[in-house]
């Protein structure tokens, strides 16, 4: 991984899975009220062999949950005692203690649904290393929700996406990068970039990435794992058939916190992949801007859905 980690304790009762075949990565930090249904939906599912609780930090309520649940069910393994390292990190650090084939990355705010695990763990067959898999990600109605199958992340789409200019002016649609508008495809579809909500990788396309950027505290990790995965060789893939429902917008963290380290994030990864000299400056140059237009982001859905 990317760095040293703080020391961590693992809850388990009792012992794993020989050899699992599918391990669940959640890692939690004051959810509120949809981690239990979260949880309960994983357990749901007869495919996962080990359930990863990455505990960065939640409420005495749910700490007190969890640890029962790490004392009372043998596929539970929780991680507690590291503090909130962020997303990035906490995520390597369950992937480190899970020892599944197969490893999804779940939302604690995410419902796996019963063709999910299963449609995603068969259609890895024969894709090259790495390959990252992401599910189709719903709102709770069944339509399907935002950032779930998206074109390139540049800096042009993102200012005109947070500034919902790609939505609202006719000549920048073609800038929209967003496509849960479009005809569902009927198989696996390549995609440059998945929702982080819910998606998979087999240990060997995690280990070839060397897993998560942990430059990243909250938020972009998952387009810079798809980015990498691509500049690998590799491919990203939307499947249609995967499905999720993710809830959102549940943390009890003050939203402008949560778009803040998303600007941040953003700023990093142009940054990152500036592949010139002007790439680069344009990127550092935009960097304020993007980051104000995210913390700013809230107020302006706020105002658009009044008027």
């Amino acid at each position: 991984m990317n760095s040293i980690l703080p020391s961590f304790t693992v809850l388990a009762a009792g012992a794993r899975p020989a050899k699992p075949l599918v391990s669940v990565v959640m890692v939690v930090y004051w959810t509120g009220e949809a981690l239990v249904e979260s949880i309960r939906h994983v357990l749901a599912e007869p495919m996962v062999d080990e359930f990863v609780i990455v505990d960065n930090g939640s409420p005495p309520e749910d700490v007190d949950m969890l640890r029962a649940l790490g004392l009372t069910e043998p596929r539970v393994q929780l991680v507690q005692g590291h503090g909130n390292v962020g997303f990035a990190k906490g995520a390597n650090l369950g992937a480190s203690v899970a020892q599944g084939e197969y490893l999804i990355f779940l939302n604690p705010d995410a419902n796996l649904q019963p063709d999910c695990v299963p449609s995603m763990v068969s259609a890895f067959r024969g894709q090259p290393v790495p390959t990252v898999m992401g599910a189709r990600v719903m709102n709770i109605d069944g339509t399907e929700q935002r950032g779930g199958r998206r074109g390139e992340v540049t800096p042009v789409t993102t200012l005109l996406s947070l500034s919902q200019l790609s939505q609202k002016v006719a000549r920048f649609k073609r800038f929209e990068i967003h496509r849960e508008h479009e005809p569902l495809p009927a198989e696996p579809t390549q995609m440059p970039t998945i929702s982080g909500a819910c998606f998979a990788l087999r240990r060997s396309d995690f280990d070839s990435l060397a897993g998560f950027d942990e430059g990243y505290f909250l938020h972009v990790e998952d387009v810079d794992l798809c980015w990498r995965a691509r500049q690998a060789g590799g491919q990203v893939l939307f499947h249609p058939n995967a499905r999720v429902i993710h809830l959102g917008h549940t943390s009890l963290e003050h939203p402008v916190k949560v778009e803040f380290h998303k600007g941040v994030g953003l700023a990093r990864y142009f940054i990152k992949r500036a592949d010139n000299i002007q790439r680069y400056v344009l990127a550092v140059m935009l960097a304020p801007l993007i980051l104000g237009l995210s913390v700013c982001r809230p107020a302006i859905n706020a105002r658009l859905r009044k008027g």
